[in-house]
């Protein structure tokens, strides 16, 4: 993806040759090089900070979903042990309502 956007690799830079005149090197050429050398090191970069703003986005919405996820699982546990205990509740109640209709009505077992 950003790789088209690099224009040098390391091995590219180790093994560039510059020609030799008779005062040295042509500096027309090492500058053109150099300033190939800037942009990618400029692009790197650019694309090292989006990397990093992106990582944060990305930690900030994990933390986000993790809180959720603990919201939910602590409201699905209280909405368990409310249910359970309405249902122990109710069958409490019919028990003693049972007994009561037994006592009143005579019934026997």
């Amino acid at each position: 993806m950003n790789r088209n956007l690099i224009n040098l690799t390391p091995e590219e830079i180790l093994n560039k040759d510059f020609r030799i005149d008779t005062r040295g090197y042509r500096l027309k050429e090492v500058d053109q090089f150099l300033d190939e050398i800037i942009a990618d090191y400029q692009t790197f970069n650019k694309i090292i900070l989006d990397l990093q703003k992106e990582k944060e986005e990305q930690s900030e919405t994990i933390l986000s979903l993790k809180q959720e996820i603990r919201d939910l699982r602590t409201t699905v546990e209280i909405t368990k042990a409310g249910s359970s205990s309405d249902n122990n509740s109710n069958i409490d109640i019919l028990k003693r309502l049972s007994q009561l209709e037994k006592i009143v009505y005579g019934k026997n077992e």
